[in-house]
């Protein structure tokens, strides 16, 4: 009896342990954007590889991709593993946002490994 206990015990702190790398709650904030012109406004879509979790992980990359100045939207989607960002690409490009991805939880989490990107002309 006292071995089934154990192991129940184990297996509880091993599953709270790997269920998800880091819990973070995201705070909305208010953050004074400018207005992007259509004829800056581009989109990108990055895999990204390494989420364990929505909340922890997939709020987190958006959260910090929606602080960043020039970024209009971001979505991350857990279940595909794609962000896509519309953002003003006379302020940003790929190489700062997928910085910005590969950089949130010490930068040994999460990696880009594909991206594909799209200017939008209205």
């Amino acid at each position: 009896m006292k071995n089934i206990q154990n192991i129940a015990i184990a297996s509880l702190i091993l599953f709270f342990t790997i269920s998800c790398k880091k819990e973070t709650t995201v705070v909305a904030k208010e953050v004074a954007k400018t207005e992007i012109t259509a004829e800056n406004l581009a989109t990108a879509n990055f895999t990204i590889d390494g989420m364990t979790c929505a909340v922890g992980c997939a709020k987190t990359i958006e959260g910090k991709l929606i602080e960043k100045e020039g970024v209009q939207e971001a979505v991350v989607n857990f279940e595909s593993k794609i962000a896509t960002v519309s953002y003003d690409k006379t302020k940003l490009n790929i190489t700062s946002l997928t910085a910005t991805i590969e950089k949130v939880a010490g930068g040994d989490a999460y990696k880009v490994s594909k991206v594909e990107t799209q200017v939008i002309k209205k």
